[in-house]
């Protein structure tokens, strides 16, 4: 009888302001309501099909200032920056050591700060659907 655990799912952060900024879609007027249809894309099409690590994720994304306020739902967990939402995407980073992180963002410090954990990182073209077309 195999007695061995399943290893854990791949953890995907998603840099939820630096996702939603980077298609001009008029985000900057509902920035609540943009990560909304991020959170929905991501629940629907998962993370990136080709990228560093095979799917299925665990898909955390994080979000801060007028864009708090969005609820989890199943397949994507939201996670609220009380402060910089750099600091808590690379505190994730930090936190999965030992087990394969993949970040999604463009912003070239974040990048540094969470390669130093030894997460793996992505630009916001890699998820499904990333330039708003095609949902």
């Amino acid at each position: 009888m195999d007695t061995e655990e399943p290893a854990p799912l791949p953890l995907l952060v998603v840099d939820g302001a630096n996702v939603v900024g980077s298609v001009p879609d008029g985000w900057w007027r509902d920035r609540r309501g943009a990560a909304e249809r991020l959170r929905d894309r991501l629940a629907a099409h998962g993370g990136p099909a080709e990228g560093p690590y095979p799917g299925p994720y665990e898909i955390v994304l994080v979000v801060e200032g007028r864009a708090r306020g969005v609820a989890s739902v199943p397949g994507v967990r939201v996670a609220e920056a009380t402060g910089s939402g750099d600091d808590l995407i690379a505190a994730l980073a930090d936190g999965a050591r030992g087990r394969p992180c993949l970040v999604i963002t463009s912003d070239r410090e974040l990048r540094r700060r969470v390669e130093e954990t030894g997460a793996r990182c992505a630009g916001p073209r890699s998820l499904p659907g990333a330039t708003g077309r095609g949902r």
